[in-house]
């Protein structure tokens, strides 16, 4: 299964009861899988309602693909339960790491580009599909630093993972925007290289954006605003570029009330049917497959 090439947005506990009640027009709805790991109350019932109505995305932020460790068991268990209970029509995780020996830290927290790195991401990508049983997309981290030791570009990287494990990936363009105005690369370089016929899903947001000690630009990746014009006039890039892909609006961070999510979930709904009709009949109907 997977998701309709449609708008859909984080469902929050705060809106749950005016979506059940109102039926917005969306493609689907995406949760973090961390926030229903219990065995039952008040989440489940709500992630229930929505998920007899709409179809879901599963984005899971502390498997710790990247890290050195093995991968959790009972994380993953979990997480079987999860995708088992809802049979969702998606499930993602971070290119990042985030756990070492018992420490478990609140960010995710980026990785060196080495032989070595990429040898144990395949690894554990290639363990968390067979134990889940479906297919994941691995997601395009924000960075703010760049490791010296790292000898593979991060779009290599993704598509070297992507080829060793059958695995899709998960672009996030607020993530291209930020590391690029970061690293003083060019975003539209980034996305015009990016293995587009690998995307699953995208990812929309809006950044925060401060002066660092050399007074140049420093963004990061806030969640908590409106996407950016220059997230979206990127993102028209990509749908001119792959076509229509099912993007998800992230708004995690001083959440509004429900319209003005919807609002921002419309404007991309919009462009997606721009890029359907700028596309020749044969590609409709591919996208529409």
């Amino acid at each position: 299964m997977a998701l309709p090439i449609a708008a859909g947005v984080g469902l929050k506990p705060e809106h749950v009861d005016e979506i059940l009640a109102t039926r917005p027009e969306l493609g689907f709805f995406e949760v973090h899988a961390e926030n229903y790991m219990g065995e039952g109350g008040l989440p489940h019932h709500q992630l229930a309602a929505i998920a007899g109505r709409y179809p879901l995305s599963l984005h899971g932020v502390g498997l710790s693909i990247g890290g050195e460790g093995d991968l959790d068991r009972d994380h993953l268990k979990r997480l079987r339960r999860l995708v088992e209970r809802y049979r969702p029509a998606s499930f993602s995780e971070h290119l990042a790491w985030s756990t070492h020996a018992s420490t478990f830290f609140n960010d995710l927290l980026p990785l060196p580009y080495t032989p070595e790195t990429l040898e144990r991401v395949a690894r554990h990508v290639a363990e968390t599909q067979a134990f889940l049983g479906a297919r994941m997309l691995l997601e395009n981290p924000s960075t703010y630093l760049v490791f010296e030791e790292s000898t593979i570009d991060e779009i290599d990287f993704l598509a070297a993972v992507s080829e060793r494990t059958g695995c899709g990936l998960l672009l996030d363009v607020n993530n291209v925007v930020v590391s690029s105005i970061n690293h003083r690369l060019d975003p539209v370089a980034y996305i015009d290289r990016f293995p587009l016929d690998k995307v699953g899903e995208i990812h929309l947001a809006g950044y925060d954006e401060v002066v660092d000690e050399a007074g140049e630009r420093l963004l990061i990746d806030a969640h908590a605003s409106p996407v950016l014009p220059d997230v979206f006039d990127l993102y028209r890039h990509v749908l001119k570029r792959a076509g229509p892909l099912p993007t998800l609006v992230e708004w995690d961070n001083d959440v509004p009330e429900f319209p003005v999510l919807f609002a921002e979930a419309q404007r991309v709904a919009a462009a997606l049917e721009d890029a359907r009709r700028g596309l020749p009949e044969a590609a409709l109907r591919r996208s529409a497959a």
